[in-house]
């Protein structure tokens, strides 16, 4: 019996890579730069699954109105709303994630950029490299204590928590959160986390503010002007979640105000580009780095192949989202 054919749109870790092969009649990415929309819609006619990353957008008009050879999108990642889940169900493909792998890594990222932002390190580093650094003196470059501060969470699922568990264990910080589904009281213990009724409630309190919602179209530019205006000029914008759920433009302007002291972003809308008005602000800028350890890309990358094995096998995936 021929071998399924999948497609990888980008280069992934070699032993991903590796098993895949051994297992199916896998076209990788060999350039590793991202597919056309074109190559993306001829390859739906062309394999039996398609295996996207967050570089590859999926929206509803790259999916074919026939019937298309490929059944699953297996996507590297927890989030997928570069994918329009609708559009793939109604094409009657299957849309599968990577979930909880990569929430100890992401939420390990989410504490450095507080730290990062925090103590001003991405623009002490930046001096120091210019050699424009003359020496220590009391004024130089003074930041902010983050240990006692209260830590504001934005979506308490699990990278929410454990990022909030990391703040609250590691420094002593006071966990609030805000989530749009209701958090089971065992989940919020572990922290002594405490639950707001309003995004904006935790706009308001936290010194530290750690996004951790999904993207798409319900949280689009979710933090605005208007609640950006809502923080303390103390406080600190943390983004590891999607980039569509800030409004770069707001926040640079709020950062060039003064309206908030300090942002920690990994992620951006459009990227890889990030709008100019950012780099003249005091904002650390990641690229997209919150997955990127060995074992966590690896550990997903191996989740898409139990997704994938799965469902040629007449199984359920274990981790199907639409």
């Amino acid at each position: 019996m021929a071998k399924r054919k999948v497609l990888i749109t980008r280069r992934w870790p070699e032993s991903v890579e590796a098993r895949l092969s051994a297992s199916y009649d896998t076209t990788l990415n060999e350039d590793d730069r991202p597919m056309s929309a074109d190559a993306l819609g001829r390859a739906f006619f062309e394999y039996d699954a398609i295996c996207p990353t967050v570089s590859d957008q999926l929206p509803a008009g790259i999916f074919p109105s026939e019937t298309p050879r490929a059944k699953i999108l297996g996507n590297y990642g927890v989030g997928f709303s570069h994918i329009d889940t609708e559009a793939a169900r109604a094409a009657g493909i299957v849309v599968t994630n990577t979930p909880d792998v990569l929430s100890e890594c992401t939420a390990d990222l989410a504490i450095t950029l507080m730290l990062m932002a925090a103590r001003r390190a991405s623009e002490g580093e930046r001096e120091v490299r210019a050699g424009k650094w003359t020496g220590w003196r009391p004024t130089h470059m003074v930041g902010t204590k983050v240990s006692g501060a209260v830590f504001g969470v934005l979506g308490f699922g699990r990278i929410g928590r454990t990022a909030a568990k990391r703040a609250h264990h590691g420094f002593g910080m006071k966990v609030i959160y805000y989530d749009a589904f209701p958090v089971k009281p065992e989940l919020a213990a572990e922290t002594q986390a405490e639950a707001r009724d309003s995004i904006e409630a935790v706009l308001r309190e936290a010194d530290v503010v750690s996004l951790h919602m999904p993207g798409g179209k319900e949280n689009y530019h979710l933090i605005d002007a208007a609640r950006l205006a809502m923080m303390k000029p103390t406080a600190i914008l943390v983004n590891t979640a999607r980039g569509e759920v800030v409004d770069a433009a707001a926040l640079a302007d709020a950062l060039n105000r003064g309206t908030i002291a300090g942002a920690g972003l990994d992620v951006y809308e459009g990227e890889p580009v990030i709008p100019e008005p950012l780099y003249a602000t005091n904002a650390v800028l990641l690229p997209h780095l919150g997955s990127a350890t060995q074992a966590t890309r690896e550990a997903m990358g191996m989740m898409v192949a139990d997704n994938l094995d799965a469902f040629f096998a007449g199984k359920e995936p274990p981790n199907r989202v639409a």
